[in-house]
């Protein structure tokens, strides 16, 4: 299979050539997504990345379930079902201390959670990832709201590729890409004057350690789009496109779910986007309006058994605490069932992801399924088919359709 590097190599020959193309990065925070995903690869022949965190794919499991070899294992498992000979990329998504809720909730010094991130990295690399986001860009033994300084992230980058590439030799397996930086403030490279000191930094950093060849394919860019704006900045996409695309790299945008213009993206120069909340949403709109159709069919059959699977999905969300993570300054300490009926739906809907595989949430959706088979006889495909229509209007802003010739052939 073609590695990404190569792809974001004609990626930058074909924006010189006038035929601009962003790769598409989905977050596999579902078993759903990820079906959807395989299936728009499919169907659009496109090559198709997975950015997974380590919230949701990790040696614990993550909130998936998911190992990184179970992970990739299903992969493989839904590519031989739907025949896909699109190339399918399984990706670790901001590999850094502290950026697993774990790590943060229970306190772990930087060498506890360093450890951590390379115990991760190698579980990756073992099982099969073709590029490894690392981003030590968060610092939890700073003051509250102290970004760590340029030097200290380029030198945590360094360490960890420079750890990535010591275990990829030691385990005999083939080039791998990387993407580093971030979107977030945080991180110190919001500002194209820590951006360039970043680059600079990083490159000689790898130099020096003999890894030029580790060179990352993809730069996080802050290209406008956060958790809560929807616009992405073309200009400032354009600024860093041409500060990183002498090196061979691109910039990749993260956050770019509802993005109100993804047809800017190629001309632009971005190499790729991920996208993850939204495909979230989406899975949960589709399972409402299931579930509104079971109540009709539940009230004309009166012996049915209701899956109550809409409050059991809110109950079980309120329950993990994860939408606290989610809260805005000032919500802080209101309690849940207080907070304005917006919010409530807005925090159900991000905390979703978090509790797909809660056996009550799964035994409910299962019976919903169950209870609307009269009127949708494959509920899980019709729920698949939602998602995938999401992701394709990204496939087509991104002038991915029919793209596999150009970007492997």
């Amino acid at each position: 299979m073609i590695s990404i590097r190569e792809i974001v190599r004609r990626l930058i020959s074909l924006r010189v050539s006038d035929m601009p193309i962003t790769l598409l990065a989905v977050c596999p925070n579902s078993d759903a997504v990820l079906e959807a995903a395989v299936r728009v690869a499919t169907v659009c022949r496109a090559p198709m990345l997975f950015a997974a965190t380590l919230n949701q794919v990790d040696c614990d499991g993550g909130y998936t379930g998911w190992t990184p070899e179970a992970f990739v294992t299903r992969l493989h498992v839904l590519a031989r079902d739907y025949g896909c000979t699109s190339p399918l990329y399984p990706c670790l998504d901001h590999g850094g201390p502290w950026l697993k809720d774990a790590h943060a909730e229970g306190g772990m010094s930087l060498e506890e959670t360093m450890s951590e991130v390379r115990a991760s990295l190698t579980a990756c690399l073992r099982a099969g990832y073709a590029l490894l986001h690392v981003d030590p860009t968060v610092d939890r033994s700073l003051p509250s709201g102290q970004p760590p300084d340029i030097e200290s992230v380029v030198g945590r980058t360094v360490e960890l590729i420079s750890y990535a590439e010591s275990e990829r030799w030691r385990m005999a397996l083939p080039p791998v890409s990387y993407e580093v930086g971030t979107e977030e403030v945080h991180g110190g490279l919001a500002d194209l004057t820590s951006f360039d000191r970043f680059l600079a930094g990083l490159r000689s950093g790898l130099e020096e350690r003999g890894l030029s060849e580790a060179w990352p394919c993809f730069v996080v860019g802050k290209v406008g789009t956060d958790l809560h704006t929807t616009t992405f900045d073309a200009d400032t996409a354009r600024r860093l496109y041409e500060r990183v695309s002498p090196f061979g790299s691109l910039i990749k945008g993260h956050y770019t779910d509802w993005v109100s213009n993804p047809e800017e993206y190629p001309a632009s120069g971005m190499g790729g986007a991920n996208v993850g909340p939204e495909f979230t949403s989406t899975e949960l709109s589709a399972l409402r309006a299931l579930y509104t159709l079971e109540v009709r069919s539940v009230r004309a059959r009166v012996r049915s058994r209701p899956s109550e699977f809409v409050p059991s999905l809110e109950k079980a969300v309120f329950e993990s605490g994860r939408w606290k993570k989610w809260l805005l300054p000032g919500e802080a300490g209101i309690p849940f069932d207080q907070l304005d009926a917006a919010r409530r739906e807005w925090l159900v809907a991000t905390g979703a992801r978090y509790v797909w595989t809660n056996p009550q949430v799964l035994e409910a959706r299962e019976r919903l399924f169950e209870n609307v088979r009269c009127s949708c006889p494959d509920p899980h495909s019709w729920v698949v088919e939602q998602i995938a229509r999401s992701m394709e209007r990204y496939v087509d802003a991104f002038n991915l359709r029919e793209s596999l010739s150009l970007l492997t052939g």
